[in-house]
């Protein structure tokens, strides 16, 4: 469903002045998850990528940087972690890390952001069985149930390849098994926001089952950011000032107590922290006194909560219509706001 475009916003519109404006503090609660993004390489050239991902990108999280993200992990004990990229599966390291993730603890929630695709490599042609044996939820990339949209968005012959994907992780039970939660991922194939995500899940379901027989658990909508290469998108077709537009007009207060940089401790391959992925690929890093970027080893989480939040423009992405995080939408059955 595609939400009109409204009047362009005031120049540099500020997300701050409009948290203010509704009484709104914009801080920290206790850290729950922690999401290591653990580089850049991926299989795929995504559209929508916020991350500027591709085959050709060296920045990758290396085995020391692995290692200190685990012994802070094992004294912090977060209840989530979720693991992002790029396609994360790619890193050298990616096993080892969800198994000393898993050794560490048996009940935590260990997540893998996937694109699909990469389950059909030749190298990675044990991963579902690998990541079912660890317990790994997967959150899968799949932005419509119809070739055309998915192909367009994330490469030609990307859409036969998902779905062959899907196949398999059901046949290992994910999407079937309650204890191997399978997940997908929608982001709209241009310049508008997500529909309503309890009727997206419902087509999805429907058509992916009477199509493929896939199943799955939830789907997650998510808004697209305009930063990096959806941006460049934008702006190569004059949409960047209407997207935001949109963005901003369609403000909903109501999505500012859920958003995931409250509870989130977003990590770089490098080991810094950010308040959210979207913030890592802008380089808002959270900072010492000195202004200096903090690795994720030198904080206590429990210094975090109360903290404020650093913000752009691009946190009217999360905030519009029904809102938006990497669980997906923040208030079920609220439709993209109209013109």
């Amino acid at each position: 469903m595609r939400t009109p475009f409204l009047p362009l916003p005031p120049s540099n519109p500020s997300f701050q002045n409009e948290l203010s404006r509704h009484g709104l503090p914009l801080r920290r609660t206790r850290p729950r998850v922690l999401q290591v993004n653990v580089g850049k390489l991926c299989n795929l050239t995504c559209v929508h990528c916020h991350v500027n991902a591709s085959p050709g990108r060296k920045e990758i999280m290396r085995r020391d940087t692995i290692d200190r993200v685990l012994a802070w992990q094992k004294r912090a004990r977060l209840p989530v972690v979720d693991l992002t990229g790029g396609a994360p599966e790619m890193i050298p390291d990616f096993r080892y890390f969800v198994q000393q993730l898993r050794a560490l603890d048996a009940a935590a929630t260990i997540i893998d952001r996937c694109n699909l695709t990469i389950l059909l490599e030749s190298v990675h042609e044990d991963l579902p069985e690998f990541l079912a044996a660890h317990r790994v939820d997967i959150v899968a990339s799949m932005p419509c149930y119809t070739p055309e949209n998915v192909n367009a968005q994330r490469g030609e012959g990307v859409f036969d390849a998902s779905i062959a994907a899907l196949q398999r992780l059901n046949a290992i039970g994910y999407g079937i098994d309650p204890a191997l939660p399978l997940h997908l991922v929608h982001n709209p194939n241009g310049a508008f926001l997500p529909g309503p995500q309890d009727v997206l899940e419902a087509d999805y379901k429907r058509e992916l089952r009477a199509h493929f027989g896939i199943e799955f658990n939830q789907l997650y909508t998510m808004t697209n950011l305009p930063i990096a290469r959806f941006a460049s998108w934008l702006q190569r077709g004059g949409k960047y000032d209407d997207y935001l537009a949109l963005l901003v007009a369609a403000f909903n207060p109501r999505t500012v107590d859920g958003l995931m940089c409250r509870d989130t401790i977003s990590v770089s391959w490098l080991g810094e922290v950010f308040d959210c992925d979207f913030n890592q690929m802008l380089h808002l890093a959270v900072t010492d006194g000195a202004g200096h970027p903090v690795h994720l080893w030198d904080i206590d989480p429990e210094t975090l909560e109360g903290r404020p939040i650093r913000t752009g423009a691009h946190c009217f992405g999360c905030t519009a219509g029904a809102g938006s995080s990497c669980g997906g939408a923040l208030e079920e059955n609220l439709a993209p706001a109209a013109s």
